[in-house]
């Protein structure tokens, strides 16, 4: 079996736009689902029961739902009832959806690993609700989650190649357009892992040290 490096090379100004388009859909559900998981995690530590069992019932359908399953009911099931969306906003939808629920338990167990002496000592002091949230409660079961944030938000950047199944035209949909029209499967897997490698890898070791640094500052050790 022989390669065929010129094929490669003239791919390769398709597969750099295909991830920016990974990396857009990646960071933006990063984001979105940072912000619903920090809404979750407010709403358990204030305890308000109907909306604590609301948020439990999300986390679950979501975590025990495969996410092409939850991509195909936006994009193919909802336009049934006149909600009609862009392959790249079911995309976004749904890796919020299934982000939001792994992130809310994240931050469930650091808000549950804050020592309590230290909320009894904010009460004590007068601090209301909202700033001890803000000031003793967030900031230290963001610390003491960073392993588990910064896992989650490597899966979520794997698993925008779910959404090349919605013809988003991110790093799988390319590879696996260009096999279907030049047959070329072994030069496309090659350029698909060698990717893979390249965007994954740099960013899980920058995460690390970031990691690191953060808890080095915070505790000092």
């Amino acid at each position: 079996m022989t390669f065929d490096y010129a094929f490669i090379l003239s791919t390769l100004p398709a597969f750099l736009k295909a991830v920016g388009v990974t990396l857009q859909v990646g960071l933006l559900a990063i984001a979105t689902s940072l912000l619903v998981a920090l809404l979750n995690a407010t709403i358990l530590v204030f305890r308000t029961p109907y909306l604590q069992k609301l948020v439990g019932f999300y986390v679950e359908l979501a975590r025990n739902t495969p996410l092409l399953i939850q991509l195909f009911f936006v994009y193919f099931a909802l336009p049934a009832v006149g909600i009609q969306v862009s392959g790249f906003t079911a995309a976004i939808i749904t890796m919020t959806f299934l982000g939001g629920a792994y992130i809310t338990e994240v931050l469930r167990a650091g808000v549950d690993a804050v020592p309590q002496a230290q909320l009894e000592s904010g009460r004590s002091i007068g601090l209301s609700h909202g700033q001890l949230l803000r000031y003793v409660i967030l900031p230290q079961a963001g610390i003491l989650s960073l392993p588990s944030l910064f896992a989650n938000f490597i899966f979520l950047l794997k698993e925008t190649t779910v959404v090349s199944a919605v013809a988003v035209p991110e790093i799988l949909y390319t590879t696996k357009s260009y096999i279907a029209l030049y047959y070329k499967t072994y030069e496309m897997l090659a350029v698909l892992t060698l990717i893979c490698v390249l965007l994954f890898l740099p960013l899980s070791l920058l995460l690390s040290r970031l990691e690191r640094r953060l808890q080095h500052g915070q505790f000092g050790s």
